[in-house]
């Protein structure tokens, strides 16, 4: 009888590992279609991407579009997540979601530096303050509140994920009409705003949107590079002196590596 539930057994191992092969290869393809972001992705560059054949990816996807998880566009005939993702993702957010993942971060950098620290999420162009905490110095700043949104480039969280994404010319040229309200934000002067962040490996904002209050950002990176958000300090500007500065960028640099290993881990 163990010799006959042995033979039983392996008989049923393939059958486990071909499904367990199945499930890696479908999720594999949920977190390619997620990366396509809002173009969506085609089923060759899918197929090609995961070394798997067309017909076996696209089997792969009726399934997840059955599951809610996936959509094709009926014109681009292109893939995109789907309802049930984007709900699982807001339920998943409590826990993994940036504003999480950063807080503690967030929380040390006011500690440290004695001034307001931020984190701020990128949403399409624009940048999302996601969470404030003060710091003892009695003088604070309110240029930004948890929930206000600006156009990438305004602020110094938000010109920090500017600087950090390679088609940043043709989000500036996008953006232009946005920029009106925000006097110094002229694409030529936010280009060269960007190009002393690269150098720097920080981004300053000098009291572009409250004259009172500059501002240094870091951008927190995604494992593929792509950008998640940024962490930023804000204090009055006789507190910024180009020494500080150094300080700063050097502190936020720290803790950005720290909620990018972090997030690294989630994916």
């Amino acid at each position: 009888m163990m010799a006959r539930a042995a033979e039983e057994n392996a008989k049923r191992a393939p059958v486990a590992a071909d499904g367990a092969q199945a499930v890696d290869r479908a999720m594999a393809l949920l977190s390619m279609v997620g990366r396509g972001g809002a173009a969506g992705i085609g089923l060759m560059e899918l197929a090609s991407g995961l070394a798997l054949s067309k017909p076996t990816a696209r089997r792969l996807l009726i399934a997840l579009i059955r599951a809610g998880l996936v959509d094709q566009d009926s014109e681009t005939r292109r893939y995109h997540l789907g309802r049930q993702s984007y709900a699982l993702g807001m339920m998943a957010s409590r826990r993994h979601g940036l504003a999480e993942q950063a807080g503690d971060a967030v929380a040390r950098l006011a500690r440290d530096s004695g001034d307001t620290a931020f984190v701020s999420s990128r949403s399409g162009d624009w940048a999302l303050c996601l969470r404030r905490q003060e710091g003892s110095f009695p003088v604070r700043s309110h240029v930004l509140q948890a929930g206000d949104s600006h156009p990438l480039g305004v602020g110094a969280g938000s010109l920090a994920m500017l600087a950090a994404m390679p088609d940043r010319a043709a989000i500036i040229a996008r953006l232009a009409d946005f920029y009106a309200p925000y006097p110094g934000h002229e694409a030529e002067g936010l280009l060269a705003a960007c190009g002393r962040a690269d150098a720097l490996g920080y981004a300053v904002n000098p009291g572009l949107v409250l004259s009172s209050s500059w501002g240094v950002g870091v951008a927190i990176l995604l494992p593929d590079g792509q950008v998640a958000g940024a962490l930023s300090i804000a204090a009055p500007d006789s507190r910024m002196t180009p020494e500080r500065q150094i300080e700063l960028g050097a502190l936020l640099r720290r803790e950005a590596q720290i909620v990018a290993t972090r997030l690294g881990a989630l994916f």
